[in-house]
Formats: structure tokens, C-alpha cells, sequence
């Protein structure tokens, strides 16, 4: 049986050229980032892939269960495993945050340039996977509280919740996925959301009623979080109206699960159309309307938010770059 091979094969120098020319310059370095950077390569085009978060948002995922070719993988993994798979060509990689991207339409070989604090590049196509940002509560207390029982990431602080009574505060498909989680190490996990019903894929859900039945998460539904409390550690969320005759929640940790926000400030900068989200309009080419300028992934206006949808925009993307550097 052939051996499964789950590092880079190939040894190549990924460092970028300093003030270096591409074909295209690919900003954000999670799975859809990876994922395209790799069919990029594969079809000739020098390519550069910058991001300060590597494997994005995906890597907060305790268990990704519809990825085609893994029945169940650990979101890190699977993020590493992709970003292993683009190592294995001759891309070049930084490791930093891109803080303006502008254009020079009189220049084709520099179409765009890209600058982080200390460097900039050129590249003659972008493609824009930047993702989202957690939403906040913007509640009294979350800012004091961060870190300190309060947490936008299960995966990474749960196990510090062994034994104790915990809240989720959001009612998608995400944050039931992460209560989920929590029943492994707290003995109690409620799900705070502000409307009448929870709406987690159908697998995820029917794991919840079994959860519910159990005893082991429960649901305060219509209710919001106006205030967290605590002392050195949180202690306690204050709700706008009474659970069990009483406003104030005890608990031993927060997780909070309310959305995400599109990372789209770089693109609108130049030109590039937003909808009312602030997500980047593509069309099924993932072109926006800047020629040369592409999107995929989270950041962009698909409706589903998936990583295998993400994935296959980004090599969309990369394939309409190499047409449109062919053209040229």
C-alpha cells in the first residue's frame, strides 16, 4: 500500500525576494490561502503569500467533519496538512501582516503593490483571502475579561473548563459545535442566544438533542448578555431578563460565538465593491470588479461559508490570474 505522504517533499527556499516582482501575490494564509497558492504554483505563476495568521480561522475548529477526504480531522491539522501541501512547491512565504495594497494601472509587470511594515512587493495579480475577525459582545466586562475566563475559542481553552459550569454565547452552526466540545470537559454548558432557536447543521443538531436529553447543555433562548462580572477570573454574566428567577448567570468560563467579520479594509481601499456586509463581491470566476484583483474564501460575498468552498474559489481565482497574465 502506498505510504501517505503528509510533509513537503521538497526542500525549496520560500524566503520572498526583497522588493521582488510576481505574477501574483496572494494575501492571507489560511487554508484557502494555502490551498490557492499551491494551484498558483502548479500552473507557473511566481507567487507570493503573505498573512500574519497562519492557517486562519480554521485552526479554532476542534473537528472538521466535511471536508471531502478526512471523516473527521482536527481544524489545525487539516490547516497544517494543506499549508504543507503548497510547501512542497517553490512559493515564497512572509509571515506578516499587509497593511496597504495599492494600484498602478499604468504598469502591468506592477500592477499592484503590496506593503507590510518593513517591505513592500509587485505583483501583477492579487488574490484576496484575508477571511474574518471574530465578532465581540461590546458588553461591559469583555474587554477586562479576555483571557481570563472569557474565550472566542473552545478548541483552545476548553480544556481549562474540567468541571466547571460554562456558557456559549451564540446560536450558529459554529458556536452549537463548539457547546459541543465544552460537554467533554465542563458538567454543564448552556447556550445563550438571542433569538427562539438554535440552527446548527442536521448532524450537529441531532447530536445536540442527545446532549440536551443527557443533561449536559442547555439552552436560554431570547436572551441576551449585557454585562460580565468577575474578580480576578470571570464569575458571572449578567442577562437582560431572568433565567430561573435570577439575572446573573454563574459561571466558570464564556465562549462567545456571535459572527464574524470580513477583513475587507485593504480591498475597499482601492475600489474594490463590497456588499452591505463589507464582504468582497465576486462572480463565479471570483473576480471582483478590479481586473487583475481576485477574492475567495470567507471574505467574499458566497452565501455558504465553507472551507471546501473557499478552497475551490481560491483555485478559481488562481486559474483566471494565469489567463489573465497570459493575456496581457
Amino acid at each position: 500500500m502506498e505510504k501517505e505522504i503528509l510533509e513537503p517533499r521538497h526542500k525549496y527556499n520560500h524566503t520572498p525576494e526583497e522588493n521582488g516582482n510576481y505574477d501574483v501575490i496572494i494575501v492571507g494564509t489560511g487554508a484557502v490561502g494555502w490551498g490557492t497558492a499551491m494551484y498558483a504554483r502548479r500552473l507557473g505563476l511566481k507567487t507570493l503569500i503573505i498573512g500574519d495568521l497562519l492557517g486562519g480561522t480554521i485552526t479554532m475548529a476542534h473537528a472538521v467533519e466535511n471536508y471531502p477526504g478526512f471523516i473527521s480531522i482536527s481544524g489545525p491539522n487539516l490547516a497544517k496538512r494543506i499549508e504543507n501541501h503548497a510547501k512542497d512547491y517553490e512559493i515564497h512565504i512572509l509571515n506578516a501582516g499587509v497593511e496597504n495594497i495599492e494600484l498602478n494601472d499604468k504598469d502591468s509587470k506592477k500592477r499592484f503593490k503590496v506593503s507590510t511594515k518593513n517591505k513592500s512587493f509587485y505583483s501583477k495579480t492579487i488574490i484576496y483571502a484575508t477571511g474574518t475577525k471574530v465578532k465581540k459582545l461590546g458588553v461591559k466586562g469583555e474587554k477586562e475579561f479576555e483571557s481570563r475566563g472569557l474565550s472566542y475559542c473552545a478548541l483552545c481553552d476548553g480544556p481549562f473548563t474540567k468541571g466547571k459550569t460554562v456558557a456559549v454565547v451564540g446560536g450558529s452552526d459554529s458556536a452549537v459545535i463548539e457547546a459541543l466540545l465544552l460537554t467533554q470537559y465542563a458538567k454543564k454548558v448552556y447556550i445563550i442566544y438571542r433569538k427562539d432557536k438554535v440552527h446548527p447543521e442536521e448532524a450537529n443538531g441531532k447530536r445536540l438533542e442527545q446532549c440536551i436529553k443527557e443533561g449536559k447543555i442547555e439552552i436560554i433562548s431570547n436572551t441576551n448578555v449585557l454585562e460580565i462580572k468577575g474578580d480576578k477570573f470571570l464569575t458571572e454574566a449578567v442577562l437582560d431578563k431572568p433565567f430561573k428567577g435570577k439575572k446573573e448567570l454563574s459561571l466558570g468560563a464564556l465562549f462567545v460565538y456571535v459572527g464574524r467579520t470580513p477583513l475587507s479594509d485593504l480591498a475597499k481601499k482601492i475600489g474594490v465593491k463590497v456588499n452591505s456586509k463589507e464582504e468582497v463581491i465576486i462572480n463565479r470566476h471570483a473576480e471582483t470588479n478590479i481586473s487583475g484583483f481576485y477574492a475567495a474564501g470567507d471574505i467574499t460575498d458566497m452565501e455558504f461559508k465553507q472551507a471546501i468552498i473557499g478552497v475551490g474559489e481560491g483555485v478559481t481565482a488562481a486559474y483566471r490570474a494565469y489567463e489573465f497574465i497570459n493575456k496581457m
